[in-house]
């Protein structure tokens, strides 16, 4: 069974992508064997990925930080025989040594680039990647170093487009000034929308560069299926962030169970619902997962229409700034 989704332009450099896309990082360990969200099977994982692309899903997203090198590789075996139907894409930036270990340090500068880019191709198996991220900027690197190192993977045809992770409105722009950049990938949902704040999205827009959310589904808590902290499985990487924690997690699960009330007399889930509120934005979104029930849902949501009404009333429950606790530990 196969089944049409809709497919826009990212961006305006000429790549077409499905508007939902497939986030991989969770089908494996997450960083030096931590788990992101509970333990993965290698099977079900595999299994998930031809199920995406059979239902037109063909943008994978994976990078080098994941596992660290696992995640590439395991994503790697579903290109034989369709790499080209296959819209690719993987970061670096997060230091990973020779021994595979993320070292804690952010890294753009232009030789560890280069290193990065032949260690992922070799990873994936090919010889070019669709879309290439800076996963996050370093701050000891200027912008325009590391966007100057990844043109040139562009001429040299290892990448196709260049894209960039977590980055403010205005080193966007000086990136894009460097080489035309496709996609700004940050984290964006209902429960995230801190690019509208930070004037990111809008600068994005301005410039012609397509928006890729990640975590549209809040790193899974919208769903509902999260009651209390301790549904967390003991290694997973989410009881360390302040946003599941203590009292932010009931707050946050206040607003969850509005959310799932909404969806109820929608006939449909809470991720459902908060999926399609993403695409409504006019962005792309990535959500991930390792089970095929659950991809199957999220790729139903991408036919959803929400009325301006329900737009409205999602906005009233989730505005902005509504969620409790911060994204991430501090330092990360």
């Amino acid at each position: 069974m196969t089944t049409e989704i809709k497919r826009v332009a990212l961006g305006s450099q000429g790549l077409e992508v499905p508007v939902e896309g497939l986030g991989c990082m969770g089908m494996t360990a997450g960083i030096d064997g931590m788990s992101v969200y509970g333990e993965a099977d290698e099977t079900e994982s595999l299994a998930t990925l031809h199920r995406a692309l059979e239902l037109g899903i063909n943008l994978l997203d994976t990078a080098d930080l994941y596992g660290p090198m696992l995640n590439e590789r395991l994503v790697a075996k579903v290109l034989p025989g369709r790499r080209a139907d296959i819209i690719l894409a993987t970061k670096f930036g997060f230091e990973v040594s020779d021994e595979e270990k993320f070292t804690g340090k952010l890294n753009g500068r232009p030789e560890y680039a280069r290193k990065s880019i032949e260690r992922s191709l070799r990873n994936l198996g090919t010889d070019y990647v669709d879309l290439y991220y800076l996963h996050r900027l370093d701050p000891e690197t200027p912008i325009e170093d590391s966007v100057g190192m990844m043109s040139r993977f562009v001429e040299e045809g290892k990448v196709r487009f260049l894209g960039l992770s977590e980055v403010s409105g205005d080193i966007l722009r000086r990136a894009h000034a460097v080489h035309p950049i496709t996609a700004l990938q940050t984290e964006y949902s209902l429960f995230d929308r801190g690019v509208e704040e930070t004037g990111a999205l809008q600068a994005a827009r301005e410039l012609g560069i397509g928006f890729v959310g990640y975590s549209p589904l809040g790193r899974g808590f919208l769903s509902g299926d999260i009651k209390t902290p301790d549904d967390f499985e003991p290694n997973d990487s989410r009881r360390w962030f302040p946003r599941y924690q203590g009292e932010n997690f009931y707050k946050n699960l206040a607003l969850v169970e509005k959310l799932q009330a909404l969806a109820q007399a929608k006939g449909v889930t809470a991720a459902q619902l908060a999926l399609a509120w993403v695409l409504a934005q006019g962005v792309v979104a990535i959500p991930g997962t390792k089970r095929r029930k659950y991809l199957e849902q999220n790729v139903a949501a991408a036919s959803m229409v929400l009325s301006p009404a329900e737009l409205a009333e999602l906005e009233a429950i989730m505005p902005v700034g509504s969620s409790a606790g911060a994204a991430y530990p501090e330092g990360f």
